[in-house]
């Protein structure tokens, strides 16, 4: 039987790992390719089976790592997001693209830099919650207009499934009608804003893929590896901090899923590891 490191989570219609993998950090190691697609295999050879990517990750340069580094047999659901396109020139290497055109090309663009025909979950990437980048007036498009874009494409074969990220709970609610897979919003064990999505998505048969879920990403966010609870935690277990972190998320709630990214074996190594962790004492 396959390992899948933390046991079998749900992601749409998928038995999944419930630890997967961000890609987003390989963008850094653009300057060795190779390295890239062996730590991408590494994953796969750890029992990794969920990964989480984008087109607008280094303007396809990721999304072209994954699709070289995939193998028919390792039956690897790829989850990609919409409603951001890479923007190289620009103030941000990224900008909004909110439209249901933008939504279209978007998946269009992750079709061919993936370099496959059908992409199994989709998120929007809205901007309800955690917002750091100003939206124009063109950019501001009702949550239904998207929504009705993305169900076309379903319909068509084009996406199998849709998540949201950066939701609000009014957002999410008014979207589970269109059928919602998965969400994805900011979310660790310091960063609990968004319970009340989690409690929603979790009595909704809805997965829980939180980003930056050792906080610490951006101002303002407590870094999980730094809390005392968490440093002591680690210390009785012989742990690092982080796979404390990692691990509560997946004993906090079942329809959690993780995609921590790295650029380092070791680290990688790490995450996947603290799927075993159990019966933390986090008082």
């Amino acid at each position: 039987m396959k390992n899948r490191p933390g046991g079998i989570g749900r992601l749409a219609a998928h038995d999944v790992s419930r630890i997967g993998y961000g890609a987003m950090q390989l963008a850094r190691l653009r300057d060795d390719r190779p390295a890239a697609v062996a730590l991408l295999r590494r994953a796969f050879e750890l029992g990794v089976d969920h990964v989480d990517t984008a087109h607008v990750y280094a303007a396809g340069f990721v999304n072209g790592l994954v699709r070289d580094a995939l193998r028919p047999a390792d039956s690897v659901v790829v989850a990609t997001k919409v409603g951001m396109d890479p923007d190289p020139g620009g103030r941000f290497p990224m900008r909004p693209a909110q439209r249901p055109a933008d939504l279209r090309a978007s998946v269009q663009d992750n079709l061919h830099s993936l370099g496959v025909d059908h992409l199994p979950v989709v998120y929007l990437r809205r901007f309800d919650v955690g917002a750091r980048m100003p939206l124009d007036d063109s950019q501001v498009v009702d949550l239904d207009d998207q929504l009705a874009a993305l169900v076309a494409m379903r319909d068509e074969g084009t996406i199998g499934a849709i998540g949201l990220s950066a939701v609000d709970l009014d957002g999410l609610k008014r979207a589970i009608p269109a059928g919602i897979a998965a969400v994805q919003n900011s979310y660790s064990l310091l960063q609990r804003d968004h319970e009340d999505l989690l409690h929603l998505c979790l009595a909704e048969g809805i997965a829980w893929v939180p980003f930056y879920p050792l906080g610490g990403a951006s101002p303002g966010l407590p870094k999980v590896t730094e809390e005392p609870r968490v440093l002591k935690t680690a210390a009785d277990l012989g742990a690092t901090p982080a796979q404390v972190g990692l691990a509560w998320l997946l004993q906090h709630s079942p329809n959690v899923l993780l995609i921590p990214g790295t650029g380092n074996a070791e680290h990688l190594a790490a995450n996947v590891a603290a799927g075993a962790l159990s019966q933390l004492d986090m008082t």
